[in-house]
């Protein structure tokens, strides 16, 4: 029971240390004091793609199987489920990781055309759209009036 509990607490734990109360866009740490620049353009093609995870999720995931694993079984079969644990938590961490995302071709009000992928949907062809990018790399996209 004393197993159960420590690894009850530390999954409590992870999910709860990281709750922010704001729900607008998230920035780095360290990056919203760069100045960023932005694009506005016109969505002209949506194509639904899944971004992968970067390895925060089956490494969080083994992390935590292996915990509730190692509270499981006895004797000999504690390491197996440990192990399994491990396993699957990696497995579901992956998955978990992955996002449904979409790719926007978008020609900009210059007149040059880009792609940007964005996680999550809900962007048409004909949607405006402002790009805020940090350097050469998209920080923000979201539709405009």
């Amino acid at each position: 029971m004393k197993k159960f509990l420590t690894a009850s607490s530390i999954i409590a734990m992870l999910i709860l240390s990281g709750c922010a109360t704001n729900s607008g866009p998230e920035y780095d740490g360290s990056s919203y004091r760069e100045i960023k620049t932005y694009e506005i353009g016109t969505v002209r093609n949506v194509r639904p793609v899944v971004v992968s995870d970067s390895g925060t999720g089956t490494f969080l995931g083994a992390i935590v199987g292996t915990v509730i694993g190692s509270t499981m079984g006895g004797g000999r079969g504690t390491a197996l489920t440990t192990l399994a644990g491990g396993l699957v938590g990696a497995y579901a961490g992956n998955q978990a990781g992955k996002a449904n995302a979409s790719e926007l071709s978008v020609m900009l009000d210059d007149g040059r055309d880009i792609v940007v992928v964005v996680k999550g949907s809900g962007y048409s062809i004909g949607d405006r759209v402002k790009i805020i990018k940090d350097g050469k790399k998209v920080d923000q996209v979201y539709k405009i009036d």
